[in-house]
């Protein structure tokens, strides 16, 4: 299957042919060194990515982005992009790293670059705020504090923020990895 990638970066489109079909566009600018940093980021992890989309033969358009001081990268629109984000999260946990190397092997900077395959990461960061929502609402009732299952850093920090918003109780995590909790505590 041999088509044409459309890249669209900053309004201008580049032809580039591929064996896939993929598209890079979203590429929100508000013009600053830090902000050229990150979208040289999200293109330096676009160009990989196309790359790996087309080498593993799937389709998917990849959309770039800056949310706050991070790059953000999302696959979506392609068949079978769930086989990419694997069992829990897994697989797109192991992309995120080998995408995030490839940036710092480009730039010679850590990346702190987010990964988002098929809505999957959105997806769960939403499970996630409503679940801790919902616990820090039964510990604010029954004044019992409440362990939650392990996660990763990443699923703690979005619990976190949600316990963060209620009144009256608190979080914090316990434990050490990959048991890591966040317990839920009344103030």
């Amino acid at each position: 299957m041999s088509s044409e990638a459309d890249i669209v970066v900053d309004g201008e489109n580049a032809d580039v042919s591929t064996e896939t079909t993929a598209s890079v566009t979203d590429v929100d600018v508000d013009i600053d060194d830090s902000d050229d940093d990150l979208i040289e980021e999200g293109e330096i992890a676009g160009d990989y990515l196309e790359q790996l989309l087309d080498v593993l033969d799937f389709d998917g358009d990849i959309d770039l982005d800056v949310e706050g001081d991070r790059a953000i990268v999302s696959i979506d629109g392609g068949d079978d992009l769930t086989k990419l984000v694997g069992r829990k999260g897994e697989v797109l946990d192991a992309l995120q790293e080998l995408t995030r190397l490839a940036v710092q092997q480009s730039t010679g900077e850590r990346s702190r670059l987010m990964l988002d395959i098929a809505g999957w990461r959105a997806g769960r960061r939403e499970a996630l705020s409503a679940l801790g929502a919902e616990a820090a609402q039964r510990v604010l009732e029954t004044g019992e504090r409440e362990e939650l299952a392990p996660m990763t850093p990443f699923e703690r920090k979005i619990v976190h923020d949600a316990v963060a918003k209620v009144a009256g109780v608190s979080s914090e995590s316990e434990g050490a990895e990959p048991s890591r909790r966040v317990v839920v505590l009344k103030d």
